[in-house]
């Protein structure tokens, strides 16, 4: 403990760094839920936890400020789970480990899960202050964002009793957000007959590791190497010259989470190995080279191991080499009403092999409804004609956006009072809950900002110092700034 005892806000970085002891994996929240529980418990503070899990803390305002508006502070509770191959980690029981760089704060081989443990940390930084302005406030962390916005979607009718909504789930400090994607998951099924290798055949592991990864919404413009993609792309160029069969195909984790890595088990015919190698080496250096501005890092390596009890039936195989290469992935439409921002796009997230089938997870994002569906029945036609089954998830809406919402331009004002410039005001395409909660409670005013945060969803994700105690300050001032009721 005390990694930040030097960083200000003092008050955040502490309940950060306890956030970072307590195990939070989506779906898995029970040890964070707890922890906010006995929080509440200790500061005197009415706490309610809804079948869901969410957890709702409230606290009375300052004195002279009871007849603002009440505020509700949201941030959720849930951290992507990423590491790097070669860390040892177990997410449902070791506490992450925090530590400087410079400028940053990231975390050793794992995410740090500053997305969105930064804003829990302001929410408890406030709830247990007693020199904080402010009006009535109403603290809430949702369960299970990253992999369903499931404690969103569970939300109840009358759990809530605020005016205004601050989320507090963005990720670049000087920008408001004030709109969102919506999105989709479509999942396609393949079943795996396998059988015997051939008998004159020698197996090989190809990897492709390296690659940044992050965000499939915040970062899908970056045109970032999807390590499934490259993978494959190997995979279905050689196929048929070297008798090629397929074993193991593991890429990705993550639907919400550009795949950094990827590896497949295949053998070859043993008369051409010496050709495959050489194949391989001149594939490396090509696609090294069209990626080398943005995945300056990308390995891919071959390596001879033993040879697997099965592969996959031919048919099988043609199918999916050929449904990963058509799947579309990266942006596919940029929005025509706000320019700059990505309107659609699909994400290729992972390919798994189990108990005999074949999962392939993709995931689709949309300021516009229709779009959404278009791009998912897109991805869906691709996988049908490969005579794979099928499946959308129920999917989130959009949060469409409200230039004359009163708290945006109290935000605004305040942005400019305390550092000289203004904020840049805009919609984000990554998902956000706020669609959900204005779906039940579509008086809420709201926005979304945030320090800044890189990486995210990677273990390369990283927090900016600077940006904290600014946010911080802006978030303190825009409390005192409430209207009344």
């Amino acid at each position: 403990m005390n990694t930040f005892k030097s960083l200000n806000p003092e008050i955040v970085w502490t309940y950060f760094e306890q956030i970072c002891q307590v195990p939070r994996p989506s779906k898995k929240e029970e040890k964070i839920i707890k922890f906010l529980q006995d929080f509440g418990k200790k500061h005197n503070l009415e706490t309610k936890v809804d079948k869901a899990g969410n957890v709702l803390i409230k606290k009375n305002a300052s004195k002279g400020n009871e007849k603002m508006k009440t505020v509700l502070l949201q941030s959720h509770m849930d951290m992507v789970c990423e590491k790097n191959n070669d860390t040892v980690f177990d997410f449902d029981n070791d506490s992450i480990i925090p530590f400087v760089s410079g400028e940053w704060v990231k975390a050793k081989g794992t995410t740090l899960g500053a997305d969105d443990g930064i804003g829990m940390a302001a929410q408890m930084a406030i709830l247990a202050s007693n020199d904080i302005e402010h009006g009535a406030i109403e603290c809430l962390f949702t369960v299970d964002e990253e992999t369903g916005l499931t404690g969103a979607f569970a939300l109840e009718e009358g759990f809530l009793n605020s005016d205004i909504l601050l989320n507090l789930d963005s990720e670049d400090e000087g920008q408001i957000f004030i709109g969102c994607a919506g999105g989709v998951d479509t999942v396609a099924t393949f079943d795996d007959e396998s059988e015997s290798v051939p008998s004159n055949h020698i197996a090989y592991r190809i990897d492709v590791k390296g690659l940044q990864g992050g965000h499939s919404g915040d970062e899908i413009h970056k045109g970032l190497g999807n390590s499934n993609k490259i993978l494959n792309r190997f995979l279905w160029e050689n196929e048929d010259h070297f008798e090629l069969r397929l074993s193991v195909f593991d890429g990705g984790n993550l639907r919400n989470a550009i795949p950094r890595e990827a590896y497949a088990i295949v053998t070859v015919n043993e008369k051409l190995k010496n050709e495959f190698i050489a194949e391989f080496k001149k594939y490396s250096l090509s696609i090294k080279d069209e990626f080398s501005v943005t995945e300056p890092k990308m390995e891919l390596t071959i390596n001879e191991t033993s040879l697997p009890k099965n592969v996959i039936d031919e048919n099988t195989q043609f199918n999916l080499f050929n449904s990963l290469y058509a799947c579309p992935h990266g942006v596919y439409a940029w929005s025509a009403k706000m320019p700059g921002l990505v309107e659609t796009s699909t994400n290729l997230a992972s390919v798994k092999f189990k108990n005999n089938k074949i999962e392939v997870t993709t995931s689709q994002r949309s300021s516009v409804n229709s779009a959404k569906e278009d791009i998912a029945n897109m991805v869906e036609s691709v996988f049908t004609l490969a005579g794979a089954d099928v499946k959308h998830g129920e999917g989130y809406p959009g949060w469409a956006p409200n230039p004359d919402s009163e708290i945006l331009k109290i935000s605004v004002a305040s942005y400019k009072k305390l550092f000289g410039n203004e904020p840049e005001v805009r919609a984000i395409h990554a998902g956000l809950e706020c669609g959900l909660f204005l779906e039940k409670y579509p008086k809420l005013d709201m926005i979304s900002f945030g320090p800044t945060i890189k990486g995210a969803h990677s273990p390369e994700e990283r927090i900016n110092i600077k940006t904290v105690e600014m946010w911080w300050a802006h978030l303190l001032d825009i409390l005192k700034l409430i209207p009344k009721k």
